[in-house]
């Protein structure tokens, strides 16, 4: 049973560091575009929550991360440049 746990969080782990990479190639003006298509789908989200049409709310969760992932992608832009 153990090793079925660690697999999959090794598994999660790479999906994770791939797309810490995928935004580690992506330059400040591409990120800053990511960034505001993630707000305007969270923004989305809400609405269909308000309205009750809303049927995975876990995706809340994950935009939410996502969004910190690319401004902490940016920040480091920055401070490199």
């Amino acid at each position: 049973m153990q090793i079925g746990f660690a697999f999959g969080y090794l598994e999660m782990m790479d999906k994770k560091m791939a797309k810490m990479q995928e935004l580690r190639d992506l330059d400040l003006k591409e990120l800053k575009n990511k960034s505001a298509e993630i707000k305007k789908e969270l923004m989305n989200l809400r609405f269909q929550k308000s309205t009750g049409q809303l049927e995975v709310t876990d995706r809340f969760r994950k935009l939410r991360r996502e969004v910190a992932r690319v401004k902490t992608m940016m920040n480091q832009k920055m401070k490199s440049v």
